[in-house]
């Protein structure tokens, strides 16, 4: 269930890496063939492409596998999650609020790239990564879900007991010129 009074572990105050305010979240799961059903009924194109995201009316579907999104409510409610639920009733998939699992943290400006690299291995430049690609991977020890959400700006989600660690990792990175 989604608590807004839940605060982010985060602090603010850097100028390349800062919190992103709440943000309902669900995992869903369903196969190929039910894809148009289960988009029609939660009201956003599920991606099909591998690693690519989708937004629409607050909502984002970000890719994480043949038969999984995470899928992003900007505007966060308690509701939410049951509202998708009862449209999806009768839909072969299955659908799980991780709103409290994970908080978010953006990366943006001119060295979100070089910040990144510290601690994930993947090639951040914009050719290799470009804007709407998504990606489940690994920064430093820690399980990240990776979005480019525009040339130099970065979403990453990050499981709450992880949070800090990535943070302070990601702080560093920023320190060092």
């Amino acid at each position: 269930m989604f608590d807004p009074d839940v605060t982010s572990p985060l602090d603010d105050g850097s100028p390349a890496i800062t919190p992103v305010g709440p943000v309902s979240r669900a995992i869903i799961r369903c196969r190929a063939s039910d894809i148009d059903l289960v988009s029609n009924r939660i009201d956003i194109a599920l991606p099909r492409a591998a690693c690519r995201s989708v937004q629409d009316s607050g909502l984002s579907a970000l890719w994480l596998g043949p038969d999984e999104w995470l899928i992003l409510n900007a505007t966060p409610a308690d509701s939410w999650v049951s509202e998708l639920s009862a449209r999806l009733d009768g839909a072969l998939c299955s659908l799980v609020d991780v709103s409290h699992r994970q908080v978010a943290l953006s990366v943006h400006g001119p060295r979100a790239e070089d910040i990144l690299a510290t601690g994930c291995a993947l090639d951040h430049s914009i050719a290799a990564f470009p804007v709407g690609m998504c990606t489940r991977t690994m920064f430093a020890k820690a399980e990240i879900v990776l979005w480019r959400t525009g040339a130099a700006n970065f979403h990453l989600e990050v499981w709450r007991s992880f949070a800090r660690y990535v943070e302070a990792l990601l702080r560093e990175a920023e320190s060092e010129r």
